[in-house]
């Protein structure tokens, strides 16, 4: 193993501690300025560097540089490069423990001053630091979580983040107790993880994990929300958590609060109004839904969701209403025909089977055949609805004793149908 011989290694590893690399002041390893070609030096790590020569002597190379002038040469990321090297170094397997050992001083010193001079990565620095604390040195749980923390609390963009939320929040869960609140915290990651990858199951099983039961998660995330009120991500966490499981009234608290708090999120609206409606709160339903379509005017699915809701309520002619909004704006989408159709069929079934009762299904399968015909996400399911109603619509008897023929239009009325104002086409 070449012996490193630049004169920082020497002044961090005389302190002894991974405690003393982290705090020894950067003015006891500056070279004097005019001891170091900066240019010489620079050209011999970036050449060592393109041809992939990780070792001693590169990382030498760059300490040469940085330790003369810190922030030398950002436009080529220095040291980022820099801290490549030491972890290609350190991960070599002829590399003894005894230099693994130095190397993991080395690259805390490289992030102590990397945080300042290269504060746009910040983050990314401060997560491998305490990565480093926790594989390389092993050091005490607190203070790697400690580090992790302060990692995530810069807010800045981590790359891997996912990877390093993970092994902090199984940190968190190995080390639960009675005396923290390090399984609430580890529920929160495994939580806001589910949320960003909801195909990965690896999330989801250590949900479970943590908790014995859905009440039992669901109790824990109301509990850590109640201790912080005003904290709108534990508020969303209980939210969307309850909305999971379809535990549909525990969801309208934290959304209550949150539309309370923020009335112009639409995403809090939306959940609210799909709570309020699994609840059977249909007011309140309806009320969440005409908000959304006015803050969002343009979006078909506030005016289908609403449609919905009058239509199991049994106002077809409201429904009918807001599902000719919703192909207004969009007209290429099949689904509004779709369900116009259910209304038609709905109405018919309720009145009886008379000749009125079967021109209103054949109004209905007309509808169907439209939907079908726009070659949509619905068209099979209209086509089973049209085959399903074959037999129920008016028979070539049945306008030949009424003295209808082929092409003639008939207006639908009747008691049960005053609100359709429609009228369909003879046709066999």
């Amino acid at each position: 193993m070449k012996k490193l011989v630049f004169f920082f290694i020497v002044s961090i590893l005389s302190l002894g501690s991974v405690q003393a690399a982290e705090n020894h002041s950067l003015n006891t390893t500056v070279a004097e300025s005019d001891s170091i070609n900066l240019m010489a030096e620079a050209s011999l790590f970036f050449e060592a560097y393109k041809n992939k020569q990780f070792d001693d002597w590169t990382i030498e190379k760059g300490f040469n540089i940085i330790n003369t002038k810190p922030d030398a040469f950002q436009q080529y990321h220095l040291l980022r490069k820099l801290d490549k090297v030491i972890w290609a170094v350190h991960d070599d397997s002829t590399t003894s423990e005894e230099h693994k050992k130095e190397l993991a001083d080395t690259v805390l010193y490289l992030y102590n001053i990397a945080v300042k001079y290269d504060t746009a990565n910040a983050g990314n620095y401060l997560v491998r630091r305490a990565y480093v604390l926790e594989n390389w040195l092993h050091a005490p749980a607190d203070t790697v979580i400690a580090a992790y923390e302060k990692a995530f609390a810069t807010g800045q963009k981590i790359t891997a983040k996912s990877y390093y939320m993970d092994r902090l929040g199984q940190l968190y869960a190995e080390n639960a107790s009675d005396d923290n609140d390090y399984q609430m915290k580890a529920l929160n990651i495994y939580l806001k993880l589910s949320e960003e990858e909801p195909d990965n199951q690896r999330w989801i099983q250590m949900i479970s994990s943590l908790a014995e039961d859905e009440d039992q998660l669901l109790d824990a995330l109301k509990k850590s929300w109640e201790s912080n009120k005003d904290n709108t991500e534990k508020a969303w966490a209980y939210a969307i958590q309850s909305i999971k499981f379809q535990a549909w009234e525990r969801a309208i608290e934290p959304l209550e609060y949150l539309v309370e708090k923020h009335p112009d999120v639409i995403n809090y609206w939306k959940e609210l109004a799909r709570a309020y409606d699994k609840a059977g709160m249909t007011d309140k339903a309806i009320s969440a839904y005409k908000k959304l379509i006015k803050l969002q005017p343009d979006n078909r699915d506030n005016y289908l969701n609403l449609a919905l809701i009058y239509k199991n309520i049994g106002q077809l002619a409201v429904a009918r209403s807001y599902l000719h909004k919703a192909s207004k704006v969009s007209p290429d989408w099949d689904y509004p025909y779709y369900v116009e159709g259910t209304l038609y069929e709905q109405a018919a079934r309720e009145c009886g089977f008379d000749f009125e009762d079967k021109l209103v299904y054949l109004l209905a399968i007309e509808m169907y055949r439209k939907a079908k015909n726009m070659g949509g996400q619905w068209s099979s399911q209209a086509a089973e609805r049209i085959d399903a109603l074959k037999n129920s619509i008016p028979t070539k008897e049945d306008y030949f004793f009424r003295h209808y023929k082929n092409g003639d239009k008939i207006k639908i009325k009747g008691k049960c149908y005053d609100w359709i104002n429609k009228s369909v086409t003879v046709r066999f």
